[in-house]
């Protein structure tokens, strides 16, 4: 609706409210897209995923919320064990993900182009069968998972379909290890020749996953920097032999940074994998957790979260301080190599009970607006569809709030990233790019962290509005403009259509948010 405000239009979302409420506290901010400056770039394919190995292979991963009170059910000779030091009651079996499925293909393209990483900690022990068939029902000795050529062909086919780049990750445990516990290439082998035959094509690839945290993801006893260095430096090698176009990702680290560090003995500082490394790296990738999830609190509740801080600057602020920190160690061994975040969620351990929730949907965008004006070019989500934190409900594939935000993003926010606004107040945060397809269009991003107070954006043209709201905060329904976002019948999409808005106010109730595309802009920077 629009209401008369002066000499300006008043657009909200929430019907017929009296004027003193909606004003009150609010603060305004006046937006000039034809005068924002070009910052920077990112991929094409910034926004994107990861399908974790364990859900390709079957196996024991993060046990959702709803059934956390259950017993892990069922097992498989691929499931393996939990990862070293960590609770066995917090995991749940999983058959492997049918990466067939007509609905997940449809919603994963919707995302494209994009990256999927196939990766995560059980991916270091994980042994490729390199022939037809089932897995074998004992494990090769050094192993805790196996991965058959039909598992990676769906990877492959599935890649190939939702226009997602296939990365990885390669096994790294004592079973590909000579007598001398010399890493070999032996399964990296197998898995990047049957990727050739079947026509695939691997575009990045860690050495392995989290190496900091070696001793939790499987490598040999006693794995130190000098060991990590000596084996990067043989993988790197195998690459320039037989891959030589694959993206050489690293190190991806995790837990350093910020509020929620990497607990326990064995973890290697980043600093040290950096120095044994010798700028091995074409990109420089790590993990983004702000915190631990409440399923991992006998780790260090200080290391947890609540749902109330979840809309707080601090909070908001948490993964910014973390790239900050890594972006530091990419400028001294590193300088100017890309930087790449190949996992990141809400928290580490599968998610909050929240992550699911539009609650989340703050810290999911207001991440990516951060990440992108930093001059991150790729963010990796953690995960596409399995527990707490996946964009889609890993049981019958229904989007989450943030996975419509996702959408959203992918066809509003261009790779040319602009300069916002200052915002007036450390609850309203502002991002602005060039608009997807649209030569001389700007798009928007508003983000109302504020629980109690409106926001008023000052558009001086035309522009569509793709207001984002939820009540209550913690509902795994949204609404696009008062409209609820939901599949039809058949999967059919819903209208993710914007609401025209004459140049005048739009103003953001508390908790929304809201892109906004100018199309008529005419920035020198989207030309």
């Amino acid at each position: 609706m629009g209401k008369r405000f002066g000499k300006l239009i008043v657009t909200t979302v929430f019907g017929t409210v009296s004027m003193t409420t909606l004003f009150a506290g609010a603060q305004s901010v006046s937006l000039n897209p034809a005068k924002m400056q070009r910052i920077g770039t990112i991929d094409e394919r910034f926004q994107s995923y990861n399908v974790e190995m364990l859900e390709v292979t079957g196996g024991k991963f993060w046990k959702p919320y709803s059934s956390l009170a259950k017993q892990a059910t069922g097992s498989a000779a691929s499931s393996g064990d939990t990862p070293a030091g960590m609770d066995p009651n917090m995991y749940e079996y999983r058959p492997p993900v049918d990466l067939a499925n007509a609905r997940l293909r449809k919603l994963a393209a919707a995302l494209g182009p994009a990256y999927v990483r196939v990766s995560g900690t059980w991916a270091n022990t994980t042994y490729f069968k390199d022939g037809p068939g089932p897995a074998p029902k004992t494990l090769p000795s050094g192993f805790g998972g196996v991965l058959t050529q039909q598992q990676w062909k769906g990877v492959v086919d599935f890649s190939n379909a939702v226009d997602a780049e296939l990365v990885t990750s390669v096994a790294i445990g004592p079973g590909v290890r000579d007598a001398s516990g010399k890493w070999t290439p032996v399964e990296a082998a197998k898995v990047f020749a049957y990727t050739r035959s079947i026509g695939g094509k691997i575009a990045a690839t860690e050495f392995m996953n989290e190496p900091n945290a070696a001793s939790m993801g499987g490598a040999p006893k006693g794995y130190d920097a000098v060991a990590y260095g000596n084996d990067l430096a043989v993988f790197k090698s195998f690459l320039a032999e037989h891959s030589a176009k694959t993206i050489l990702l690293g190190p991806g680290s995790v837990g350093e940074g910020g509020v929620f560090s990497m607990p326990g003995p064995g973890i290697i500082p980043s600093t040290d994998l950096l120095s044994a490394s010798r700028s091995a790296f074409d990109a420089f990738s790590f993990h983004v957790y702000p915190a631990l999830s409440n399923r991992c609190s006998k780790m260090g509740a200080s290391m947890t979260t609540t749902a109330a801080d979840a809309l707080s600057a601090e909070w908001l602020a948490r993964p910014q301080a973390i790239e900050a920190y890594y972006a530091g160690l990419r400028d001294k061994f590193d300088p100017k190599k890309p930087l790449w975040i190949t996992e990141t969620a809400d928290t580490a351990c599968g998610g909050n009970p929240w992550a699911s929730t539009f609650l989340d949907t703050f810290r999911y965008l207001n991440q990516l607006g951060m990440m992108a004006h930093d001059g991150v070019q790729v963010v990796m989500h953690n995960t596409l569809d399995s527990s707490d934190y996946g964009l889609l409900h890993e049981g019958d594939l229904t989007p989450r709030p943030n996975f419509w935000a996702a959408v959203l993003w992918r066809r509003l926010m261009g790779t040319t990233v602009l300069q916002a606004e200052e915002s007036p107040s450390p609850n309203l945060h502002l991002y602005a790019h060039c608009l997807r397809g649209v030569t001389g269009g700007v798009a928007i991003l508003a983000i109302n962290a504020d629980q109690k107070k409106a926001q008023m954006l000052a558009v001086p043209g035309s522009s569509k509005r793709y207001m984002l709201s939820a009540e209550p905060l913690q509902s795994n329904r949204i609404r696009l403009n008062g409209t609820l976002l939901e599949l039809g019948a058949n999967d059919a999409w819903p209208a993710l259509i914007g609401t025209p808005s004459p140049a005048g106010i739009i103003t953001m109730s508390p908790a929304t948010i809201v892109f906004i595309g100018v199309p008529d802009a005419g920035n020198a920077a989207c030309k």
